[in-house]
C-alpha cells in the first residue's frame, strides 16, 4: 500500500493558500472585520479541502497491469440436426349448425294523434262604463278575507261584500278600468284599490300565496 501523506500534506497546502486569500480579499475588499474574514478563510480552506480530497484518484492501470481474464473457450459438439416431427392429420370439419329462423318483427303500434288543446275561453269585454263583474253572494265555502289585503279593514270588507266582491280572484281580475270604476265609487275610500295595488296583492293571494301584510293579519296582530 502505498503511502498517501504527501498528498495529504499537499491538499492541506492548497486549501490553507485558498483559505487565506479569501480571507484577505473578504478583510480588504469587502471591508469584512478580522473574524468575520478569519471565518471565511477557514470555509473556503475546508471547501477547497473537501473537494481536493474528493477528486484525488489513483490513476487507472496500464496494459501491462491488466489481468488476463480470457478463458479458453470449449470445443463445441459437431451440429447434429434434429429430425422433423411427422406431421398430424387434418381434424375432420365439424358440420356447421343451422342458423336460427329469425323471428318475425311485430308490426309498431299505431301512434295516437295527441288531441287538440282546448282553446282558452274568451275573456268578457269591459263594460262601457268600466264597472266590473260583480257576486249576488259569496261562492260555495265562503267568503275570502279580504282584510287579508292591505288597505281592506273590517268596514272596507263590508263596503266590498255589499257591492258583491267577495273573493280574492274577482279582484285579481280587474282590468284598468274596472279598477277605476272602483275607485270612483269607493264612498269615503276613494283612489283605494289603486293606491294600495289591491290587484298585485290579490293575485298573490287567489294563488295560495302570502304577502308581508296577509302574514300580519294571519298571526292576528292587525285587526
Amino acid at each position: 500500500m502505498k503511502d498517501t501523506a504527501p498528498k495529504g500534506m499537499g491538499v492541506i497546502a492548497v486549501a490553507a493558500a485558498f483559505g487565506l486569500i479569501a480571507a484577505v480579499v473578504a478583510w480588504v475588499l469587502f471591508s469584512y472585520g478580522f473574524f468575520g474574514g478569519l471565518f471565511i478563510g477557514l470555509l473556503i480552506a475546508a471547501i477547497t479541502a473537501i473537494v481536493l480530497l474528493l477528486g484525488w484518484r489513483e490513476p487507472a492501470p496500464g496494459p501491462q497491469q491488466k489481468e488476463d481474464t480470457s478463458v479458453d473457450e470449449p470445443a463445441q459438439a459437431p451440429y447434429t440436426p434434429a429430425p422433423e416431427p411427422e406431421p398430424e392429420p387434418a381434424p375432420e370439419p365439424t358440420p356447421a349448425a343451422a342458423a336460427p329462423a329469425p323471428e318475425p318483427t311485430p308490426a309498431p303500434e299505431p301512434i295516437a294523434e295527441p288531441e287538440p288543446a282546448p282553446e282558452p275561453a274568451a275573456e268578457e269585454p269591459v263594460a262601457a262604463d268600466g264597472k266590473p263583474q260583480f257576486l249576488t253572494e259569496a261562492r260555495e265555502g265562503g267568503p275570502d278575507d279580504l282584510k287579508q289585503i292591505k288597505g281592506v279593514g273590517p268596514k272596507l270588507e263590508i263596503m266590498l261584500h255589499g257591492m258583491g266582491i267577495f273573493h280574492f280572484d274577482q279582484i285579481a281580475s280587474w282590468r284598468e278600468a274596472e279598477q277605476k270604476w272602483v275607485d270612483e265609487n269607493l264612498e269615503g275610500f276613494k283612489g283605494r284599490a289603486t293606491r294600495d295595488a289591491w290587484v298585485e296583492q290579490a293575485k298573490t293571494l287567489a294563488a295560495g300565496g302570502e304577502t308581508a301584510f296577509s302574514k300580519k293579519v294571519g298571526k292576528g296582530g292587525v285587526y
